[in-house]
């Protein structure tokens, strides 16, 4: 049987493309106002979360972009530099306004693979950021939507908009995996 393939294959349109765009529009049944980039940024995001995990920090990755491009991107390092607020969100936005050299981000957006912790969510509020993308929902700390709405508590000078969860299995798989090596090898953060 001889079948025709299908419209996007014949305009040449690679799988990868095909599945970022199956993505897309999956992810903009969930949460109206993401693109391509704020895909693209996710992506970036994950991949972080995975060189966190190779050294043994909590696996979460985090981009700050804007219509430029990539402003800054940071991954947990909390074991490695020693510093409780070593959360991937905070580094990121320390980083943004250095090189931005200024402390308001709201025309930026941040992708983060897990939703923000209180300290996370007070820190996006201050830096007076745009908006925030997260891949899983954090049932412990979670202060977006779970468990908290400091994002959007109108008694905050600032309200950031939150879109998620998006690529959700991948970021909570990434989470699980990590914790599941932990408790077999018996390490602890």
């Amino acid at each position: 049987m001889n079948r025709r393939p299908c419209a996007s294959r014949r305009r040449g349109v690679t799988a990868r493309r095909r599945n970022r765009l199956s993505r897309l529009h999956h992810a903009r049944l969930c949460n109206e106002d993401l693109d391509e980039t704020d895909l693209l940024m996710m992506d970036r995001a994950v991949i972080l979360a995975m060189e966190a995990a190779r050294d043994n920090e909590v696996p979460v990755g985090a981009v700050i972009y804007n219509q430029d491009g990539i402003i800054a991107e940071a991954a947990n390092n909390r074991e490695a530099s020693g510093d409780p607020s070593g959360h991937a969100e905070v580094v990121a936005i320390r980083r943004a306004g250095r090189k931005l050299d200024r402390w308001r981000l709201s025309d930026c957006s941040l992708a983060v693979t897990l939703e923000p912790c209180p300290m996370c969510a007070g820190a996006l509020v201050n830096a007076r950021l745009g908006r925030v993308i997260y891949g899983v929902d954090d049932p412990k700390a979670g202060a977006c939507r779970t468990l908290y709405s400091i994002t959007d508590d109108s008694r905050l000078n600032h309200r950031v908009r939150v879109s998620g969860p998006v690529q959700e299995q991948q970021c909570r798989q990434l989470l699980r995996g990590f914790f599941r090596d932990r408790r077999r090898n018996r390490i602890l953060p």
